[in-house]
């Protein structure tokens, strides 16, 4: 194989896929090299939806399962973080809802700096990026990559966990991106077919391209500069190390905490940790691996004994055997479902403008990720704040790429993210008493409406973890201290730059992946322009 390639792009996740095809697509002269430690082809548990339950909640070879350091302010608890290894990244792995955030997500980051990231500049990204089976309108698009469509059959128990909130008193939406995303109803999903649309599959399977190589199971272990100028990556594979060189750019898009560690691996990032490593400081850039942001979700659990219900019971091995049978006939019933299929954005305050809560409803009661067995069905509300205050860092463990990072997102480091999330359980309690849910015999896993306010911090404490949105670690700004600046590019050095992300000044109130995919073509755009 020929290693020398026009770009690299360092990451097959779905700001990567999206990147990589369309500057592909755009420019058939350009080599173009698309990387990624894990594999190229997947089982069928990745394609079905219902196969989250499987692959999310144990280390496998398409999950990293990383581990937080302790967690000061959550009982000194290691948080789980589980990410996607594979191409496809983290959508081989998620529950593919599919949701972009709010209008002023965008144009905040536009006003601190972000010239060009508006909500009006990246809408044309997501239209083109969609194809929703509703069909397009001015704010949805048609005809793009990312297979977007409504539950093919989803639990009648999400129905009733939509009805119990308007009895609550929250509207009922039926488009969480559409002009408004206040309140509750069922998420539409990257699904396809009753198969999971995952980025790879939207991206790279849409056409051949001989100007692109995609190399599966090679991990990327440092950049290589002439100069200051990036000019390939060290790869590790089964022919042992060697070279993948860039004539023009290289492209980082390995995610929140893959940037980062490979930047510091390069030798850019803060100084005194690079060196304490003994890992020659190529460019000192501070904030490298700074500004972690995540959601932060607390678990509602109820145990319950519907059919339309999922546990681990004689009973439902039974019916997911028919269900299984089902599923390779018609592509229909349980394994279509995506588990957490029902939701919906809240203000935790009356005075606020905007949601600043996410719920996910799932047909399960899904504790600690579903790592720990209860022996029974039921369900579980998830709530997280959408713009939490607290902010973390991601540093190296050693100085080989091998080595998983240090992640310390440092959780309710900020008191009003506590305070946020004790106003949501408050709500997701006023929900589970409203009439269409609070009829169904259930048993409360570990908190009711009768706790104390301290109960339910102590509760929130010792329970809560990622909802899987890491962000923020390679910061784009105006400012001198930014990581990357509005068109992508590493400040400070040439021929390199960072799209996926890590990129996010601040979180977007919503799900991750469409905002990367959003990332990624916008990326493609500024090369475009530029090459």
């Amino acid at each position: 194989m020929n290693d020398i390639f026009d770009v690299v792009v360092v990451g097959a996740g779905p700001a990567g896929c999206a990147v990589a095809a369309r500057l592909a697509d755009a420019r058939p002269d350009l080599a173009v090299a698309l990387l990624e430690t894990g594999p190229g082809s997947h089982p069928h548990v990745v394609h079905a939806p219902f196969g989250i339950a499987a692959t999310v909640p144990r280390p496998s070879e398409r999950n990293y399962a990383y581990r937080t350091v302790p967690q000061a302010e959550l009982g000194g608890r290691q948080g789980y973080q589980p990410r996607g290894r594979g191409v496809g990244g983290s959508s081989l792995i998620n529950a593919m809802v599919y949701v972009r955030g709010q209008r002023e997500d965008y144009d905040g980051w536009a006003t601190a700096g972000c010239t060009g990231w508006g909500w009006d500049d990246v809408l044309p990204c997501f239209r083109r990026s969609e194809n929703n089976e509703r069909g397009g309108d001015a704010l949805h698009g048609v005809g793009g990559p990312l297979n977007v469509a409504d539950p093919v059959d989803p639990s009648p128990f999400s129905g009733l966990f939509v009805r119990a909130a308007v009895e609550a008193g929250f509207p009922e939406n039926r488009d969480f991106n559409g002009p408004v995303q206040e309140g509750v109803g069922l998420y539409q999903v990257f699904e396809k077919n009753g198969e999971r649309w995952n980025a790879a599959r939207a991206y790279l399977e849409n056409g051949t391209r001989p100007n692109l190589a995609v190399i599966a199971d090679t991990q990327a272990l440092r950049l290589v500069f002439e100069g200051r100028r990036a000019r390939g990556m060290i790869v590790a594979g089964a022919g042992g190390e060697r070279l993948i060189g860039a004539r023009r750019e290289v492209v980082l898009s390995a995610g929140a905490f893959g940037s980062p560690q490979l930047l510091m691996a390069s030798g850019v990032g803060p100084g005194e940790h690079l060196r304490d490593l003994g890992i020659e400081v190529l460019h000192d850039a501070p904030e490298v691996g700074g500004n972690l942001q995540d959601h932060l979700d607390y678990c509602v659990a109820r145990l319950a004994s519907s059919r339309d219900l999922i546990g681990v019971t004689p009973g439902f091995a039974i019916q997911f055997f028919g269900a299984l049978q089902r599923y390779k006939k018609e592509r229909r019933g349980l394994l279509t479902s995506n588990i957490s299929e029902a939701g919906g954005f809240l203000k935790s305050r009356p005075d606020l403008d905007r949601p600043d809560l996410q719920l996910h409803f799932c047909i399960s009661p899904v504790d600690d990720h579903g790592r720990k067995r209860h022996y029974a069905r039921g369900f579980s509300v998830h709530v997280c704040g959408l713009r939490p205050e607290s902010r973390g860092t991601v540093r190296l463990a050693g100085p080989d790429a091998h080595v998983a990072p240090l992640i310390d997102p440092r959780y309710l480091s900020a008191p009003e993210d506590l305070e946020t999330l004790l106003r949501g359980v408050r709500l997701v309690h006023r929900i589970l008493a409203a009439p269409s849910i609070s009829r169904i015999p259930a048993k409360p896993l570990y908190d009711t409406s009768r706790e104390s306010d301290e109960t339910l911090r102590e509760l929130i404490r010792a329970r809560a973890d990622t909802i899987y949105h890491p962000v923020g670690t390679c910061r784009m700004g105006a400012d001198a201290r930014s990581v990357v600046d509005p068109q992508l590019r590493v400040r400070g050095l040439e021929g390199l730059r960072v799209a996926d992300a890590s990129v996010m000044p601040s979180i977007v109130s919503g799900n991750t992946q469409a905002p990367s995919a959003m990332i990624g073509e916008k990326a493609a755009d500024l090369m475009l322009a530029g090459i």
